[in-house]
């Protein structure tokens, strides 16, 4: 059944409705909110503060809030998922450039231009498409690229791969890895820290790692990740694409990832940590997360780390104590 469309409200309208519901909110603290934040993009944060319904089939949550909600508890929920895209955006910067001048030196190697011939990729991929959006993101950099219209000038245009991996977004980088053969993935996997043990494996499971470093799949998840946090979206308790965890479990640091698969931010988290102390050794980023997890997270009422996928003894685990 099509609903119709829910009616604009004021924002003293807005005020009313939370404190009709429950909420105890002050209109000179709300009103900025409301104004330059939104209602909309602010009731993300006011889910988890819902009440459950309890009535037999009906689930899910109710308007009302619970009892003692109050709307300081949501800004400052808003404010630590605020500050945890930054410090996923800060990792995932350095990530990205140091799998950049991996995937320069392994495809350029043996030829500057090796990365234009399909044969140099796995029989599988999917090479003319990935070359063709390689194509779309020179032309869309020639106008304020200095080096593009340098090799425009000079060389007729024929980027080397050194230069353009650095036109190429996030996802363009991670579709060249996973179109590499397995010995490149391999070696660029022990270049940023995930040397797979594939002895604990099963032999199912050391097979298909054998045959496609698990790196590929993770680095699916970081892109999603990476365009959550760009487009400003709430990240702190939300479920991304599921990737398996077995043969990273084996990896020095990540024995707390999820069994089987991982879809919460915990694991992407932990994983990003880990690529870290490869690409920046001496960062303190994963200090910065259990700083800002236990001091504003779990500082907020109702809010507990267990929401962005940490397991219980997190804080005992070595890999958070850098």
């Amino acid at each position: 059944m099509v609903r119709a469309a829910k009616p604009f409200k004021t924002l003293d309208q807005q005020i009313a409705l939370l404190s009709g519901r429950g909420m105890a909110v002050s209109t000179d603290e709300a009103l900025p909110w409301l104004a330059h934040v939104g209602y909309y993009r602010l009731s993300g944060y006011f889910y988890p503060y819902r009440m459950i319904a309890t009535m037999p089939h009906t689930g899910g949550r109710l308007d009302d809030f619970e009892s003692g909600t109050d709307f300081s508890y949501v800004t400052a929920l808003y404010e630590f998922d605020r500050k945890l895209r930054a410090l996923i955006f800060d990792a995932l910067e350095r990530v990205e450039i140091a799998l950049r001048s991996q995937l320069s030196y392994q495809l350029g190697v043996k030829d500057s231009f090796d990365y234009r011939n399909a044969s140099s990729f796995r029989p599988g991929f999917d090479h003319h498409s990935w070359l063709t959006t390689v194509t779309k993101r020179v032309n869309r950099s020639r106008r304020h690229s200095d080096p593009i219209r340098h090799y425009d000038q000079h060389y007729n245009g024929d980027l080397p791969i050194w230069v353009l991996v650095d036109v190429l977004d996030f996802s363009d980088v991670s579709r060249a890895f996973e179109g590499l053969p397995a010995q490149a993935q391999w070696t660029i996997g022990d270049n940023l820290g995930l040397s797979i043990n594939l002895q604990p494996l099963t032999k199912n499971q050391r097979r298909k790692t054998a045959a496609n470093h698990p790196l590929a799949r993770w680095l699916e998840q970081l892109t999603i990740v990476r365009n959550t946090c760009a487009h400003h979206s709430r990240t702190w308790n939300r479920s991304f694409t599921p990737v398996g965890t077995a043969a990273l479990k084996t990896v020095d640091m990540l024995g707390s990832l999820p069994d089987s698969q991982s879809e919460r931010l915990y694991g992407a988290l932990l994983v990003m940590g880990r690529l870290l102390q490869a690409v920046s050794p001496g960062s303190t980023w994963m200090s910065k997360v259990r700083t800002l997890i236990i001091t504003q997270l779990e500082a907020i009422p109702g809010r507990s780390a267990a929401e962005v996928g940490f397991p219980p003894e997190w804080k005992q685990d070595p890999a958070w104590h850098e």
